[in-house]
Order: C-alpha cells, then structure tokens, then sequence
C-alpha cells in the first residue's frame, strides 16, 4: 500500500490519543488553557509556536512526566487506546500504571540526546535495559534485538555501536540511538519534541525521513513538537499552533499554510526565511519583522539594501591555517592518529562584509571561529587582523584585539554569569579595556546599549535566567557592542531561537552592521538564514573550503556537489515538497588519519567572478 493510502486509511482511524480541555499548572501559573487534539495511527500532527506557547508541556502531560517536573494537570482527558482495544485516561493513572504505559505504548524523543542517555552506560545496555523493562525476553534476545533496531536506524557497523557511549557518536548518531530505543517496542504514539532543532541540515533531513520511513513500517502516531515551519511542512498532515499556553488555530497543513486565519500563525509564516527569496538580489536585504503585541501584529524595521561592504580593504586575512589535533598513541606516547580539523584554509574579510561559513558538524566551521578568536594556536598558516600577524604581537596587541574581535555564542545563557546581573555583563569588556571611567558613564552606556538591542534600560538591574532566549542573545549583542567590537564571530548565535525570534536577531545584527560597520563571521547551517544576511559563502567539508564566493552566485548556481547536497537537505516551507531521501543515505567522512597520511590538499578554481570552487 503507497504512503498516500495509508495517510488516506489512517485518517477514518480512531485516535491514538485524544486530548480534550487540557489545563496545566505550575505553582498556581497557568502554562496550557484548554488543549484539544486527536491524532490517528499514520498521522502526524505539528505542534507549533515559540517558546513558552506550552508545546512541552504538552507533551510531557502525555507522558506523565508532570509530578517530576512540579507541574499538575488541573482539568482535562487524555485517552491513550492501547494495542488491547482498551482506552485510559493517561491524566488519572497512578504512577506505576503509568511507568508500564511510558516506553511500551507511548514513547518520547527529545531534542537533547546526551540529556536522554546515560553518559556510564553504553549504547547497548541502554537499549537493552529499555526491552528488558517492557518484554519478556532474556539477555541474549535483547542484545539481539538491540542490534537490530540500530540496523533499522542506519547505523554503520551496528555490532561495535552496542559497545561504544554517548560521548563517542556524533549528535546525528546519537539522536537515532533515542529513536531506537523509543521504538524498541513499537509504541502507538510517538512525540518528537523538537528532535532536529540543534542537528545540521543533512543530518536534520536524515532524521526527517528516518521517521517518516518507521512511520510508514509501524502506523505510529506521530506528535512532532517544533518551531521549525520548514520542518512542519515537511513532516506533518495537521498543525495545531499554540500561543501563550492557548491554541490559536488548528487544520490539515496544506490549509495552514495557504490560508493561516489567525494573525498569530500570520506572524509565525511570514518569519520563515524561505531559500531563493533573495535569489535575484545581489546584496542582502533588510525588510520588516512582524512582532504580536496586544494581540495584534504589527511590523517594526526598514527594508533596504545591505550595501556595507568596504572592498578596498581588508580587515582579516587567514592564510593556510591549519588545525590538527593528535587523538590516538601508541605505548611509547607518540600519536598515531591525528584529527585534521581545519587543512588549508583561507579568505578575506572586508569591512561591513558578512562571511558566512556552513558545513555540517565536524566540519571545521567553529574550529575556523577559535582560531580567529585566540581560543586555539593553528598548527600552521597565518591569520592578520588590519595587516598585523597575530604571531608577530605583542601580548598588548593581543588583547586589545580580544576587544575588536568579540563571539555571539549559540547558546547565551552559558555565555553569561548567572551571578551577575546583565548590567554589569555588558559593563565587564568597558571595565577590562578601560573604554570609559566613572559609573555614572559606564551606567548610561549600558543603557543606551540595551535600547539600541530592543530592550529597557531597567533591564540592566535583572539576572539572565529572568530573560527569554531571544533576550538574552539581544544582551550578548550589546556586550559585543560595548567592547566596541569590529569583528564579530557569530557561532550558531540564532539556530537555536524559535522562528520568530531568529527573524528579529538577524534583522537586528544587519541593522547595526549598517549602523557600525560591523563586520561578521556567521557561523551557521541554516542556508535560508545565510541567503538573508550574507555577502560571501565559504563552505566547509572535511577541514577545507570547497567552495566560496558571492552569496547570490554560490547558493544560486552551486558548483560543488557538497554545496548543492548542503542546499537540497533544507527543508522548504511548503507542504508537499519532500526532501530526496537519496540525498542523505551517508554521514560525513571522519576527519581522522593516521599520522603520516595528510589529507589531500583541494585547489580552487574560478568559475565566475569571485566565485571560487573545488575540484572532485
């Protein structure tokens, strides 16, 4: 039976789960007001909407997971029809019942996996202890069966995979050891609660189509939790979008996204950055970013050309860097293997440029980014800043350039003291650099700094844990800014916020490029996101560039087939357009090589102006 009629069969099903007025609390706070939603065996329905709209929660209600995260279900059903026919309402089971239910009939895959699996336990004993728990079967079979899933998840050389622990896979494989463990016994429902959120794109689409594919060999019910809408067109057959612990609107996701009813889901679409939009524009564009207030949305920003690009000079030259690292040695301690994390790399940065640098993980995208920012010493090849080697400066000079060259990390609140309020965060780069003397100065800055990042000068007397997301990347803005920064690595700095919020950060950093003459490295894997801010595009795969060039000339006519595979792995924010599963049938090569054995070196040739790509 095709997939379309199995799709077609499954919505004459009787739900899975029904949910029906769903309220739950914290501490006497609201978090969700009256949820309703029905899923079939073979459907999957998108639970959209940013954060704190009450998507987890949800789920972990399903779950009855609540009690241990101090949260209670105040009104509300949530029948689960077991594989016996029978139908119970997971709100009013005791927790014993519950622990038979979890696992066995509903099952979650979270967005973190290394907070899913236990760092002292190999991959084989946790899933094992998983079929153990919900089946009769013995050690042996387990172990077996073990193996078997992790086969029906793609894993390479499953047998040694049984022994090995979380730390010693990459994300991608890590996430498809949780998927195998949720369906080790093929459970009814299955929430995906955000499970691609922090994967790069290739991988992202390979996890995509991997439960797509055990969607179709099981019937599970799908519930996929994201904020992602390319990832909502892709997977889903009903959305349902959640705001401010309230659903909003909710149907088939072909009429979502032709004709959304409520300004909110408005709001949400238009933030998406669709690849190609910019196609025929040469130079980035700044446009209008829809924000809701008061339940209404209005617009806030200007549109305009990002024409900042000073070409006649040259602000950061890498040169042959090299990074490589010795991971393996023999009994008389001399290694015998070498991770070859960056090999060769170089490129110009230009005042007010942009230079996007995407590849997928191991790639040697943030490895560039240390580098850049004295994190790490390269193994070989020269970095300048304005003409001046780093080598050849004085430890002065080093930290001044520490001040001109400033990070935005993906995640900010691990960038900022919990203990300090943002205020004197932000104040820290004034104080250390001696850019300003007196508090009373030093105290107007800081101000002045959160209202040129959106937010209230009273702000500065808060604690990071008292912001959102969104917030707290605006604050790690500031502080860059108040260090008077003219280089700015952005590693990952906007991949992890939800749609809505990405857009306002990115129209944020362009506005204040246009405004300082800032200059960007944009560390990223999200290929809309680099089409909308950009100027260059190198892109890197196995330690090097291979290709780099012209926003508009490199992801509108790609030359490299890495390039090309990097761009049809995006998810497009139109229901109905799939993803090539063959695209993604193969994880990335090891950058690992025995001593002795260098990875050969690619050379790029012109293809168009500026345009620069590699050979193979």
């Amino acid at each position: 039976m095709s997939a379309g009629a199995l799709k077609a069969e499954a919505q004459e099903a009787a739900p899975v789960v029904t949910v029906e007025g769903l309220s739950v609390s914290f501490a006497g706070v609201p978090a969700v007001r009256g949820i309703d939603l029905a899923v079939a065996p073979g459907r999957t329905l998108a639970v959209v909407g940013e954060s704190g709209s009450g998507k987890s929660v949800t789920a972990t209600a399903i779950m009855g997971l609540l009690p241990f995260a101090g949260g209670r279900i105040d009104a509300g059903r949530i029948d689960l029809r077991l594989r016996s026919g029978a139908t119970v309402d997971l709100a009013t089971l005791p927790e014993d019942r519950m622990r038979r239910i979890r696992g066995e009939e509903v099952a979650i895959i979270f967005q973190e996996p290394m907070t899913a699996l236990n760092p002292v336990f190999t991959i084989g004993d946790q899933i094992m202890e998983t079929i153990l728990e919900h089946r009769p079967v013995g050690r042996r079979a387990a172990r077996a069966e073990a193996r078997r899933l992790l086969e029906r998840v793609r894993l390479p050389d499953a047998e040694s995979m049984l022994g090995r622990y979380p730390h010693q896979l990459s994300g991608g494989m890590r996430q498809r050891v949780v998927i195998a463990m949720a369906l080790s016994c093929q459970p009814a429902l299955l929430i995906a609660d955000e499970p691609t959120t922090a994967l790069d794109v290739t991988v992202q689409a390979q996890i995509m189509n991997l439960i797509r594919d055990l969607q179709e060999e099981t019937g599970a019910a799908v519930i996929f939790i994201t904020h992602d809408m390319g990832v909502v067109a892709e997977m889903a057959d009903d959305v349902l979008v959640l705001h401010d612990g309230r659903m909003v609107e909710t149907g088939p996701v072909g009429r979502i996204f032709a004709a959304p009813g409520h300004p909110y889901t408005k709001m949400l679409l238009s933030a998406v950055p669709r690849l190609g939009s910019f196609q025929d524009d040469p130079l980035p564009q700044r446009r209008p970013v829809s924000i809701m207030e008061g339940g209404r949305v209005r617009e806030v920003g200007e549109a305009g050309s990002q024409d900042t690009v000073q070409a006649d000079r040259t602000l950061l030259r890498l040169d042959g860097l090299c990074a490589r690292f010795d991971v393996a040695h023999n009994l008389l301690g001399r290694p015998t293997h070498r991770v070859h994390a960056v090999e060769g790399v170089s490129f110009d940065i230009h005042p007010g440029e942009t230079l996007a640098l995407v590849g997928e993980s191991g790639s040697g995208k943030s490895t560039v980014g240390k580098a850049i920012q004295q994190i790490l010493r390269p193994s070989e090849g020269t970095i300048t800043f304005e003409g001046r080697a780093y080598a050849g400066m004085t430890e002065r000079e080093r930290r001044q350039l520490k001040r001109e060259v400033h990070t935005i990390f993906q995640e900010p609140l691990a960038s900022l003291n919990p203990r300090r309020t943002v205020g004197a965060s932000i104040s820290e780069p004034i104080r250390i650099h001696g850019l300003m003397s007196g508090e009373d100065a030093i105290g107007e800055r800081v101000g002045s700094l959160l209202e040129k990042v959106g937010l209230k000068r009273s702000h500065a007397n808060l604690y990071p844990h008292q912001f959102s997301g969104g917030q707290r990347q605006r604050i790690c803005i500031a502080r860059a800014l108040a260090s008077q920064a003219r280089l700015v690595v952005a590693d990952e700095a906007v991949s992890a916020l939800d749609v809505s919020i990405q857009a306002q950060i990115v129209q944020l950093l362009m506005a204040l490029q246009a405004e300082h003459g800032l200059s960007f490295l944009f560390i990223s894997h999200d290929m809309a996101v680099v089409e909308e801010m950009a100027h260059r595009v190198a892109v890197m795969y196995l330690g090097q560039i291979v290709e780099i060039g012209p926003r508009q000339s490199v992801i509108g006519n790609p030359q490299h087939a890495y390039t090309r595979k990097l761009l049809a792995s995006a998810p497009v924010p139109e229901p109905g357009r799939h993803i090539d599963r063959r695209l993604n049938a193969e994880d990335v090569p090891s950058p690992m090589r025995p001593v002795g054995d260098p990875p050969r070196r690619v050379a790029l040739r012109e293809v168009a102006p500026g345009h620069f790509v590699a050979d193979g």
